[in-house]
C-alpha cells in the first residue's frame, strides 16, 4: 500500500510544559521523521503521555515550538492538525457498526458517500476485517476492537498517527500478536507513528527508534539495538532489559545477563569473577541464574538451556567470564 499522507515529519523545538512550578517535561527537542514509527518509553510520570498530548494539540506548550515539516503549529487547534489517534479505551462507538465507526472521521468531515466506502473497505482489507464490517464493537475481541480503532484513526490520511499505551488493556500473548500487527500495518501505510508505551518488550519489537524519558527529560534516543547495546547510564540500562553494573578498569560498566559465560567449579584462566549459585528458575528455552559472587555483588545470567546442558544447582561454585566489549563504560553524575 501506498503512503497515506505526504507529510509527516515532526520538530520538537526547546518544549516544556509546566503545572504551575512543577515542570512535567523540560525543555526536550527532537526530530521525527516523516514514516518514523518512534516510540516515548519510560516509567509512570516520565512526562511522555504529556508530551504526546502537546503534540496532539490537546495540551498547550509552556515553552518552546513544535512544527510540522518545518511550519509552527503551537498555536494550531488539536482539531486542524489532521493528527490520528489511538488511546487504550479504543473509544469506538457502541452502537455503530465496525464499518460506520471506521469511517466516522470522513463521515463529519462530509466526504463523498462513495468515497467513505472506498476508503473504509480499504482499511478493512488493511486490518483484516473484512468479515466484522456489520458487527457491533461489543462483539468483537480485545485485539480485534484496538484494529478498528486503528482503522478509524488512519481512515482520513493523518499525516502523523499518535498511540498512547493501545496495547495496555489486552494480555499478553495478544499484545504480542497485535504488536506483530502493528509493525505490518506500519510497514504497509508508511504513515509516521507516534507510540506511548512504558512496555520495554513493546518498545523494542516494534520501533525504529526509542525516546528512553525520566522526571520529563530525554535520557536516550536511538534505535533498539543501539539502546540495548549501548546504553549510556544506568538508567537506560536498567529500564531497558536486564544489566548488572560491575566495575571494570575502574569504570562503572553494564553487564547484560546473556553476555556472561557461566563455568562450573572455579579455577578457569579466563574467569573474571567466581561466585556461588543462589538460584536456578528455568524459563523454557532459558535458565536465569542468580550468582553471590566473590566480591559481595550480585550476578544475573541468563544461560540458554539447549547450548549449556550441564545442570547447575544452588550452592554450586562457579566461574564467570565475558569479553571486554561486553561491559560497556556508563556516564556517572
Amino acid at each position: 500500500m501506498a503512503d497515506l499522507a505526504d507529510t509527516g515529519s515532526l520538530q520538537v523545538r526547546s518544549v516544556s510544559k509546566l503545572f504551575g512550578t512543577f515542570r512535567a517535561v523540560n525543555d526536550i527537542s527532537l526530530d521525527i521523521q516523516k514514516g518514523e514509527f518512534l516510540t516515548l518509553l519510560g516509567p509512570s510520570g516520565s512526562g511522555k503521555t504529556t508530551l504526546l498530548m502537546m503534540i496532539a494539540g490537546f495540551l498547550d506548550i509552556s515553552e518552546g515550538d513544535i512544527a510540522l515539516d518545518g511550519s509552527s503549529i503551537a498555536q494550531t487547534p488539536a482539531e486542524k492538525r489532521n493528527f490520528g489517534m489511538v488511546f487504550q479505551g479504543y473509544a469506538l462507538f457502541p452502537h455503530m457498526s465496525v464499518r460506520d465507526n471506521i469511517g466516522y472521521a470522513l463521515s463529519v468531515r462530509k466526504r463523498p458517500a462513495e468515497e467513505i466506502r472506498s476508503r473504509v473497505d480499504e482499511m478493512l482489507e488493511l486490518v483484516q476485517l473484512q468479515d466484522f464490517a456489520d458487527r457491533k464493537p461489543g462483539q468483537l475481541s480485545g485485539g480485534q476492537q484496538q484494529r478498528v480503532a486503528l482503522a478509524r484513526a488512519l481512515c482520513f490520511a493523518p499525516p502523523v498517527l499518535l498511540l498512547d499505551e493501545p496495547l495496555g488493556a489486552l494480555d499478553k500473548k495478544l499484545r504480542v500478536e497485535v504488536q506483530e500487527q502493528l509493525k505490518d500495518i506500519h510497514r504497509r501505510v508508511g504513515t509516521t507513528f507516534i507510540y506511548v508505551t512504558h512496555d520495554q518488550e513493546e518498545a523494542l519489537s516494534m520501533s525504529d527508534r526509542i525516546v528512553i524519558m525520566r522526571d520529563g527529560a530525554i535520557e536516550q534516543v536511538g534505535t533498539p539495538q543501539e539502546l540495548y547495546e549501548r546504553p549510556v547510564n544506568q538508567f537506560t540500562a536498567s529500564f531497558l532489559g536486564k544489566s548488572n553494573f560491575i566495575q571494570q578498569n575502574g569504570k562503572t560498566c553494564a553487564l547484560r545477563p546473556e553476555k556472561i559465560d557461566l563455568r562450573k567449579g572455579e579455577g578457569h584462566s579466563e574467569a573474571r569473577m567466581s561466585g556461588t549459585v543462589r538460584s536456578v528458575t528455568y524459563f523454557g528455552s532459558m535458565q536465569r541464574v542468580i550468582v553471590d559472587a566473590s566480591d559481595g555483588t550480585e550476578i544475573e545470567v541468563d544461560i540458554d538451556v539447549w547450548r549449556n546442558s550441564e545442570p547447575l544447582d544452588v550452592g554450586d561454585a562457579v566461574d564467570l567470564l565475558w569479553k571486554d566489549e561486553a561491559a560497556v563504560e556508563l556516564q556517572t553524575g
